[in-house]
């Protein structure tokens, strides 16, 4: 679990996920409709109100935010939430200056003082900016309407059933060999309707799932312990995504089983004790240079950290330094024809895929989203860029990636879903090791630490099999990674076929101040990077 995650998490459990004007609500109450009259009324007041005041642009999102929490440990539930937060948030821009303004009085007159109070901020703005707002063009879109295409909506699943899904997930790990399980069914419903002076009137109904756990198990002559979390990502996705199906499935070499589109959460369980037993007997890892083949699970969260942060075009400008600094990737280097890894390397941005955690048809500030190249044969050729920030890039098309994560927050460039793209050459995960003399294969994230400018990171994992003349010898412990971004990505020497692409994602990624958090998926395929130093977290220095 990411440390930013595990601050999410705590705040979740206790206070109905530290929604804004968030109300704790009954479970039947998350199925209830929105009023799309009301709230197109209301938007049409602010916008006329907003013309009024002097805007030459104004936006106005109407969102209600529902999220359902249940959190389990070994046989017992251990909270149960059901939260609700509705408002509407105000974007102008007058005299070249943005302002911005919420509440969650959903009332004519509070969207009319909402609107001047937006105005009077943009109006001080303006006395001290530099330079006026400069926005790309958007040609309105009308009334159009986008939803998660899920099958199966998992708030409409009665808490009954979804209770004892994790106390059988449980109880199927600690018959396996757990001696400690905690298991959470998180579920996020994003009820969003925008609104701008584009002439734009946008409704998205967008949906997302998480079922993360940790299976503990312990060596009672020692006191030693080891633990393995589960190995399925989130997912932009209904209830369906947890049906088990056998097609979602990949066996993969050393007995570990993947999932894509459809997740198996005993399954995993059982595998994750019988996991956590192995890796109490495992040797400790000789450090080391070593090739390795790193899985999906694992990989996400290095595309997350060191590409699609430093990519961020805010953070590369210095306009965003918080959770972890800005940049290494500075606009000079995109004009030079940076390398950034071999020429197998392919990153790009895609708000569009299915599934994906942040997958929708209009960002927020309705931009249709779109699929485009970040990294195109290992040379950095773009960044993510919103409305405001495009024209930077001497481009005219804003890229779509503006998000906000509540109707009281503003909204601001947030990673897209950045993925490396598949080899093209037929090639399978089994046929990969079968070429490693001496290396390494990686499952899951681990603990991870990177520095203020992107460049210098460790990540470690799951599970550890070591490889030798291409073949799996067993598992080690106590490993992590240590990578340069550039010479990283310059190491990577295969990637397997798109049979093998599959998402990892992070349900609660931070970023700004006040923070905000927002869901992103990372796609790839099965990677391998040569001469890769591998440290022994283990080891004592004293």
């Amino acid at each position: 679990m990411q440390r930013r995650e595990f601050l999410a998490l705590s705040g979740m459990g206790l206070a109905g996920l530290v929604l804004p004007h968030g109300r704790l609500i009954a479970a039947e109450q998350l199925l209830e409709p929105g009023d799309a009259g009301r709230r197109k009324a209301l938007a049409e007041a602010a916008l006329a109100a907003a013309k009024r005041a002097g805007a030459s642009y104004c936006d106005v999102r109407i969102g209600r935010y529902l999220n359902q929490a249940i959190i389990t440990r070994e046989a017992n539930v251990q909270n149960v939430t059901n939260s609700e937060s509705s408002g509407i948030g105000i974007r102008v821009i007058v005299n070249g200056a943005w302002g911005f303004a919420a509440t969650h009085q959903q009332t004519p007159a509070a969207v009319l003082a909402t609107v001047e109070q937006a105005a009077a901020i943009a109006r001080a703005n303006a006395g001290i900016q530099s330079r006026p707002v400069q926005l790309a063009p958007v040609t309105g879109v009308g009334d159009v309407s986008w939803k998660t295409p899920i099958r199966k909506n998992a708030m409409a699943v009665p808490i009954k059933d979804k209770v004892e899904m994790l106390l059988s997930l449980n109880a199927a790990a600690l018959n396996a060999g757990a001696d400690f399980i905690n298991s959470t069914l998180f579920l996020v419903n994003e009820q969003k309707f925008f609104a701008s002076s584009d002439g734009s009137f946008i409704d998205q109904d967008v949906h997302r799932i998480w079922l993360p756990f940790t299976a503990t198990a312990i060596d009672k002559a020692s006191g030693k312990f080891r633990t393995r979390a589960g190995l399925s990502s989130p997912m932009g996705m209904g209830y369906e995504f947890l049906d088990g199906d056998a097609r979602g499935k990949i066996a993969l070499p050393g007995g570990v089983v993947a999932y894509r589109d459809s997740y198996d959460p005993v399954e995993d369980a059982i595998a994750a004790a019988r996991h956590a037993r192995e890796k109490l007997k495992a040797p400790s890892v000789k450090p080391g240079k070593y090739d390795l083949v790193l899985d999906p699970s694992n990989l996400f969260l290095t595309i997350h950290e060191n590409v699609g942060h430093p990519l961020e075009l805010d953070r590369v400008l210095g306009y965003e330094a918080n959770y972890a600094g800005t940049s290494f990737a500075t606009l000079d280097k995109r004009e030079a024809g940076f390398r950034w890894g071999s020429d197998i390397v392919n990153f790009f941005a895609d708000k569009t895929a299915p599934g994906s955690l942040g997958a929708v048809g209009y960002d927020d500030e309705g931009v249709k989203t779109k699929r485009w190249d970040l990294v195109k044969d290992g040379i950095l050729v773009n960044y993510q860029a919103t409305r405001d920030e495009v024209h930077l890039l001497g481009e005219k098309e804003s890229h779509g990636c503006s998000y906000a994560d509540s109707w009281s927050s503003v909204q601001f460039q947030r990673m897209a879903n950045v993925s490396l793209a598949p080899g093209k050459a037929p090639l399978s995960v089994a046929d990969m090791i079968k070429n490693v003399e001496n290396g390494i294969y990686i499952h899951g994230r681990g603990s991870y630490s990177i520095d203020q400018q992107r460049f210098n990171a460790q990540f470690g994992g799951q599970l550890y099999y070591q490889i030798k003349n291409g073949q799996i010898t067993g598992m080690v412990e106590d490993a992590a990674y240590q990578i340069r971004t550039p010479e990283f990505w310059n190491a990577c020497s295969a990637i397997c076929d798109e049979r093998d692409f599959r998402f990892g994602g992070s349900f609660f990624d931070g970023k700004g101040q006040p923070g905000q958090v927002s869901a992103v998926s990372h796609g790839s395929a099965t990677t391998r990077f040569d001469g890769i130093n591998i440290i022994n977290t283990a080891r004592s220095l004293g």
